[in-house]
């Protein structure tokens, strides 16, 4: 019996008790945040407040974008054949592929190659320029940089105040802010989008790129649930859905308080 034994360092269960990572669920709740619990699932400790503030920015920067990514199309044309909320759901998380949701995962990776030249005595505007050369050599996407609507991502530069404000801003940080001087100095206006500016956070905070795309579904969630309860609400089912066609009749803008 003792040959089928195997162990798990997550969540111990017990008559009247759950622990994740030693810690009582229920002492948690109402004290620490969801991304304070996040991080604490992921990492095995409970980050600071500022920290968990941080990660929680991670998860709102993108928590929804319309009608008009892939998962989303993927999610509502799943809504509209009757599927169930988890078969919508499970539609929106396989269509996170590596141009879409995916390219967290693709710039972590860029810079923690970068980020290994750094502490091998290279600068960071050096290294920017190679892996710039690099990628533009092998004739690959620059992943995390660019954007098919924003000339200027709006989450990207909030993200990194805050990794900044709360002292989590490192190495991978400063790279990425190299590669986009870089780019800019080659004349090229490709600005640092969501995907490269969680990268780079997730990456300072210690997260391994594998979990990447995690965040990304984690956070995107919310948005698709959303999208499945308007699709089944408003529109009639087996619709053939065009999103250029869909406007916009929520609220107007809005201040958080």
């Amino acid at each position: 019996m003792a040959d089928n034994v195997w162990k798990t360092a997550i969540t111990s269960i017990a008559p009247n008790e759950i622990r994740v990572r030693g810690v009582r669920i229920d002492e948690m709740m109402g004290r620490v945040s969801f991304g304070e619990a996040v991080y604490l699932i992921l990492r095995g400790e409970l980050p600071g407040q500022a920290v968990g503030r941080l990660v929680e920015a991670i998860l709102v920067a993108s928590i929804d974008h319309g009608v008009t990514p892939p998962s989303t199309l993927a999610v509502r044309n799943a809504a509209t054949t009757g599927a169930p909320l988890n078969a919508c759901l499970a539609a929106g998380a396989l269509a996170v592929n590596r141009h879409h949701g995916g390219a967290v995962e693709d710039c972590m990776r860029l810079l923690s190659r970068g980020a290994a030249r750094v502490a091998a005595g290279e600068t960071p505007e050096g290294v920017a320029a190679a892996l710039l050369a690099e990628e533009t050599a092998a004739g690959r996407r620059l992943p995390g940089w660019g954007h098919r609507i924003h000339t200027d991502d709006p989450r990207s530069g909030r993200l990194l105040a805050l990794a900044r404000e709360v002292g989590v801003a490192g190495v991978h940080v400063a790279l990425a802010e190299a590669i986009g001087a870089e780019l800019a100095r080659g004349g090229k206006r490709l600005p640092l989008n969501v995907d490269g500016a969680i990268a780079a956070t997730l990456a300072d905070l210690g997260f391994a790129p594998e979990l990447a795309n995690g965040f990304f579904i984690l956070a995107r969630t919310a948005g698709w649930m959303a999208h499945v309860v308007e699709e089944l609400a408003r529109e009639r089912p087996m619709r053939r859905i065009d999103q250029s066609a869909a406007q916009y009749d929520g609220p107007p803008p809005r201040p958080v308080a």
